[in-house]
């Protein structure tokens, strides 16, 4: 099954049962949509101690009104990367596989990335990878890509509940701030993988009601 998905930043485990889905075919990720604020495409969101937070990469502002996702430069504004980091070790120093990853993850925070679309497809191969996702992925050269796919990119939005998406059913796993919070589904995938390491592809599995 081939798939189009939307260029994100560290986006929640339903994004990636979508990838699980996909199989032995390809994941397009769109590259050639107009730039939207307010979505994944430069926004995820972990579980720290005082519950859901947001973690907003800024964009350059540019001259014209509407501006493609691949042409989108990563602002510097605000120390972003120093910020994103603090929090991402704040939020998961305890759990059970931060130290075992945090290697992976740390250079992405320290070299500066020009293109957002560049750094979202990185990080995204990497979870992969850690995980045990074996997919191919490309950046679509025209927008919707060149040939029939399942087009997947309005069903993973910040603003939408994923109880509309038929095929996902988020597995409760353990969460550090379990007990504190109760289980918080569909978080972003580093929540799944700072807490539960290799387990992480088994949970994205169960999430997946199309198996």
């Amino acid at each position: 099954m081939n798939i189009l998905l939307s260029s994100s930043y560290l986006p929640p485990i339903q994004y990636y049962t979508k990838l699980v889905q996909c199989g032995s075919g390809t994941a397009y990720v769109e590259a050639c949509d107009n730039y939207v604020k307010q979505t994944y495409r430069n926004r995820c969101v972990i579980v720290d101690a005082n519950g859901p937070l947001a973690l907003t990469i800024p964009t350059e502002k540019t001259a014209e009104e509407k501006c493609l996702m691949r042409d989108i430069r990563i602002s510097d504004h605000g120390n972003w990367r120093h910020r994103h980091w603090n929090a991402l070790e704040a939020a998961y120093r305890h759990t059970p596989f931060f130290l075992y990853y945090e290697d992976d993850f740390r250079p992405f925070y320290e070299k500066k990335h020009e293109y957002l679309y560049d750094f979202n497809m990185e990080l995204t191969q990497l979870v992969c990878n850690l995980i045990g996702i074996d997919i191919h992925m490309e950046p679509t050269t025209v927008y919707g890509g060149e040939q029939p796919l399942v087009d997947l990119r309005e069903c993973i939005h910040p603003k939408q509940s994923w109880h509309i998406d038929t095929e996902f059913s988020p597995a409760e796993y353990y969460q550090v701030f379990k007990e504190k919070h109760g289980f918080i589904p569909n978080m972003s995938i580093v929540d799944l993988l700072f807490n539960m390491g290799p387990e992480s592809i088994l949970i994205l599995h169960e999430s997946n009601r199309r198996r």
